[in-house]
């Protein structure tokens, strides 16, 4: 096994715990993916055979959450990763290897192909959302004991998500920073969009099920990723983080499409799902005005804060999301004005600075 870059203190570790410890002398191990967190992932290849090591440093990420949530989801027959070793004191793991065939990486090939009239590629489109949504239902279903055991995705956390939008989209990234009457606005908002959340039957939520964090694979497809956070809250909240994905888009009719499928499969499997077709909508329309205010405050803080630029060509996708949906709803609409007046001209001028 190659030595590693002596600068990097925490791979030197790792390398020597899956050298020394774990016994894979003669492998390799190179970068497999990070994320939006303090995580890294890297590939140990020996032979034919590869394994995935998690590197999370314990004073900035707990390793704990992981190895329960994966526990609880392989018990669902669910494709997971499966942890072979772990140091919890070092913040290291030893997974298995699903492979790296994203969803995102498939979808965006598929999309140029429908450009191109192929079709079917659309017909393969479907199939990896229906993949998606069964394996969805089965962990709201599977899942409903393992979800009491997590934490609560209450009014307190999605408050808490919310206000990064203020600080961080507004403040820092627009270098906007709103007065007594428009704050009054947000907090309308706010309250609107966690009354309407927490009217939602309460389920398992991944709470970030994309197309980042889904893998295609050969067997049991999809292969899930990032479970870490799991929480129990309302049930349209991973339906919503896949359907309007912040790295991809698809045509409202298709999405409504996909949404009303879902439902189905849920009343089917004995899940409430809202009185009707409508009212199920408005549930996901307004879950995902709260993930995306949340998100536009997140991309801006792993920027400014955090110092990763790649998630900002994504804000235009995220900001679309919450216009479109802000406009649809009278309980939203003063939202819908906020943005027009004030908030569209400050961000094509703060995206034409970042791109200058």
């Amino acid at each position: 096994m190659g030595l590693p870059d002596a600068s990097d203190s925490r791979l030197a570790a790792l390398t020597r715990w899956v050298v020394e410890d774990l016994g894979f002398a003669g492998g390799r191990i190179e970068p497999a993916s990070a994320d939006a967190s303090f995580r890294r992932y890297f590939r140990v290849t020996r032979g034919a055979d590869t394994y995935i090591v998690m590197d999370a440093p314990p004073d900035k990420e707990n390793v704990a959450p992981f190895v329960r949530v994966a526990q609880a989801l392989a018990g669902m027959n669910l494709n997971v990763p499966i942890v072979l070793a772990r140091d919890v004191a070092q913040g290291f793991l030893f997974l298995s290897d699903l492979g790296s065939r994203l969803y995102l990486d498939e979808l965006r090939a598929l999309a140029e192909l429908e450009a191109l009239d192929r079709p079917e590629a659309k017909g393969e489109v479907d199939r990896l959302y229906a993949d998606a949504l069964r394996a969805l239902v089965t962990l709201q279903t599977a899942g409903g004991a393992a979800a009491r055991d997590l934490p609560a995705y209450d009014r307190k956390l999605l408050l808490r998500e919310m206000e990064l939008f203020p600080e961080w989209f507004l403040g820092r990234h627009l270098g906007f920073f709103a007065g007594d009457e428009e704050r009054r606005m947000l907090d309308r908002l706010f309250d609107a969009l966690v009354r309407a959340a927490l009217s939602q039957p309460a389920a398992f939520v991944h709470r970030d099920y994309h197309s980042r964090n889904l893998l295609l694979t050969a067997d049991n497809s999809p292969g899930i990723l990032d479970f870490q956070d799991a929480v129990c809250g309302p049930v349209t909240y991973d339906a919503v983080s896949l359907l309007k994905d912040c790295y991809i888009a698809w045509p409202v009719a298709r999405v409504r499409g996909w949404v009303s499928a879902y439902r189905e499969q849920l009343l089917q499997a004995g899940i409430a799902a809202g009185e009707d077709t409508a009212a199920f909508v408005r549930w996901f329309d307004l879950m995902g005005l709260q993930r995306h205010i949340k998100v536009l405050g997140i991309f801006a803080r792993l920027y400014y804060r955090d110092g990763k630029p790649g998630y900002l060509k994504d804000l235009p996708r995220v900001l679309d999301y919450v216009r479109a949906t802000a406009t649809a709803y009278p309980e939203t609409a003063e939202f819908a004005e906020f943005l027009t007046k004030r908030i569209d001209p400050a961000f094509l001028a703060a995206q034409a600075l970042l791109n200058a």
